[in-house]
């Protein structure tokens, strides 16, 4: 199955799971996954949320992110992958000058 971003509606969502500004994203779902394909502009960030019943991928294809995981930061980079496991708690923060684009993967368990 191919999904084309570029043909799934843009939604914009001001301050998701907490975070600052707006969060943009083309997003694919179903029973069983999220797939997203979305960007971050400079000071947007997705509030810091536990995954309670998944896990989440995200894959960094343009820019510099801040990820906040658990008690530690770590910085993701173009071609990049964070990983946060089920139980565990994250964010993504761009405090860079540019939009920052990336996939997202949440599988459902």
């Amino acid at each position: 199955m191919i999904i084309q971003f570029e043909q799934v509606t843009q939604q914009t969502i001001p301050n998701f799971k907490g975070g600052e500004k707006e969060f943009k994203t083309h997003m694919f779902s179903d029973e069983a996954v999220k797939i997203m394909r979305a960007s971050l502009e400079p000071g947007a960030s997705i509030g810091f949320h536990r995954h309670e019943t998944n896990c989440e991928i995200i894959f960094m294809l343009e820019g510099t992110g801040v990820i906040l995981f658990d008690d530690s930061k770590e910085i993701l980079q173009a071609g990049e992958c964070h990983y946060c496991p089920k139980g565990h708690s994250h964010s993504l923060r761009n405090e860079s000058d540019e939009t920052i684009t990336f996939y997202a993967v949440v599988p459902e368990q």
